[in-house]
């Protein structure tokens, strides 16, 4: 006999930000860091990429999120709690993986700022070259 669990986890990460992601059975409320999402993210880009898993599974309102987040900007936050939610909604329903995956969802982004070079004013950026 399988017990119901009340609530699945996932992890996400973009850039430099880390998003903790706890979603259980609901009317689809997305509370992150103790506030309603709409009002931390006021770009329609950012709140679109944090839709995004619930969107392309058709569960914006069969589950509400519970979103610990830290690090980076507000690109790599919505993006990492994009992430975590796509993780999460996987461990709840292993049928949306396919879906998840086609959508590129469930791939870590990798990239990163790069370092700044020694003589370079940033990561590839040189000073101007003057003949004379």
């Amino acid at each position: 006999m399988a017990v119901k669990q009340a609530y699945f986890n996932g992890t996400g990460r973009r850039k430099t930000s880390i998003a903790q992601v706890r979603i259980m059975p609901g009317n689809g409320a997305i509370i992150i860091n103790g506030v309603p999402f709409e009002e931390l993210f006021t770009s329609v880009e950012h709140r679109r990429t944090i839709l995004q898993p619930l969107l392309v599974t058709e569960s914006l309102s069969k589950y509400n999120a519970m979103v610990k987040v830290s690090g980076g900007g507000t690109t790599g936050q919505s993006g990492a709690i994009s992430h975590g939610i796509a993780r999460a909604l996987v461990a709840a329903d292993e049928s949306h993986r396919p879906v998840l995956r086609q959508n590129g969802l469930l791939t870590r982004d990798p990239r990163v700022k790069e370092r700044k070079k020694p003589g370079l004013r940033r990561a590839r950026k040189a000073p101007q070259y003057t003949k004379r």
